[in-house]
């Protein structure tokens, strides 16, 4: 179903049924990524799940400033306002993580559970967030200037997700083939208007005020994500870590159903 929010069109698919659950996928990906979830977790839960702007089939506006986080928060109040839906179990995994995390920082009441999957509050301080503007600018240059499948080239070969090498030729290829399918200008603005430098810090108090309980989730061999889930879980009031062996940065694929076991029992423990 489509749904048009501020002007922009957004793809959001629905399926199962049970308290409302929002599944925001990650920077290249789109609604696809929660698709082999659905059978699981929409025995329990109504899956709601966006392509996040800028991605997949919704739209991919010029305007930066539509793209910035909290626009982007604001636009998922909308789409749940637009289907009835008061409160939600809420999902994220890597930007969508920082989305997920950003729109429980705003709106606290809309989120009852909260799931943050390889995910980051921001950077802490304005120098990190100035550098890594820098170099979000430079490779929205290059996805602008020199097209999508270079930057994808580029982007498989990133350290973060060395792991994915060890899954099949036919999981690689599908994820590839959601990558190469986004928009130039969707990603290009992601990058400038959502990175991880351009958001506000959640670090601190926006984490010590959360009142939902908090499953955070990350790959031992994701060495990064795990001490930024350790700090993380100092700040949280109601927060837990779980780390899951022999998986990286995207584990609902690398292990996928270790990852649905953990997901299902933290939702309806």
């Amino acid at each position: 179903m489509d749904v048009v929010i501020k002007g922009i069109r957004y793809h959001v698919e629905v399926c199962g049924e049970g308290f409302p659950l929002l599944l925001l996928h990650g920077f290249t990906g789109d609604a696809s990524t929660w698709t082999s979830f659905c059978h699981d977790w929409g025995q329990h839960s109504k899956l709601i799940v966006p392509d996040i702007i800028g991605h997949g089939k919704t739209e991919s506006p010029e305007e930066i400033h539509r793209y910035q986080i909290e626009s982007a928060a604001n636009d998922l109040k909308s789409i749940l306002d637009e289907l009835d839906v008061h409160q939600v179990d809420l999902l994220g995994y890597s930007m969508g993580g920082r989305l997920a995390l950003t729109f429980a920082v705003l709106f606290p009441n809309r989120v009852r559970k909260l799931v943050l999957e390889s995910a980051s509050p921001g950077l802490l301080t304005e120098e990190e967030r100035v550098f890594r503007r820098m170099k979000d600018a430079e490779l929205a240059k290059c996805i602008s200037e020199n097209g999508i499948k270079p930057f994808v080239d580029y982007w498989e070969e990133i350290p973060l997700f060395s792991t994915m090498k060890r899954l099949s030729k036919a999981i690689n290829e599908s994820i590839r083939a959601t990558r190469l399918g986004n928009s130039p200008v969707g990603l290009a603005n992601s990058l400038l208007g959502m990175g991880t430098g351009s958001q506000p810090s959640w670090w601190g108090q926006p984490l010590l005020q959360l009142k939902c309980e908090v499953l955070l989730v990350t790959g031992a061999e994701d060495e990064k994500f795990c001490r930024i889930a350790e700090a993380m879980l100092k700040s949280l009031k109601n927060g837990t870590w779980i780390t899951v062996e022999k998986s990286g940065h995207a584990i609902h694929v690398e292990e996928r159903e270790k990852f649905g076991t953990i997901v299902s029992g933290f939702l309806h423990k």
